[in-house]
């Protein structure tokens, strides 16, 4: 599989666990000026933006997680809310959802927080 390939298939398993915990998925792979986030979901006000990481193991994905990638994620979410102001009335959180080769998911809530 090619690393684009793995990345889909990684976010189509990590939006299915979402979707399992209640939560609905407002975006996938949305694009703004600051970078890309890999999904957008909803769940009783709450919206959290999800960085998707796949890797050899669990603890490999969770621990990919970058400062650029953090400041990428953190300037899209601005822009985002920016743009719906409807999103995150009950509060807005960043997670990071690992996949490992074996189709496992685990995801690490509040993965990121605003200073």
């Amino acid at each position: 599989m090619t690393h684009a390939a793995v990345g889909l298939e990684a976010e189509r398993l990590a939006c299915g666990a979402l979707q399992r915990d209640g939560f609905t998925i407002l975006g996938r792979r949305v694009r703004t000026a600051a970078g890309e986030i890999d999904a957008i979901a909803e769940r009783h006000g709450l919206t959290v933006f999800v960085e998707v990481k796949a890797r050899r193991s669990l603890a490999c994905a969770a621990a990919a997680l970058r400062p650029r990638q953090q400041a990428r994620l953190l300037g899209a979410a601005e822009i985002l809310l920016g743009e719906h102001p409807d999103w995150g009335r009950e509060g807005v959180r960043f997670d990071v959802i690992a996949v490992d080769t074996a189709g496992r998911t685990r995801r690490i809530k509040d993965a990121l927080r605003l200073n």
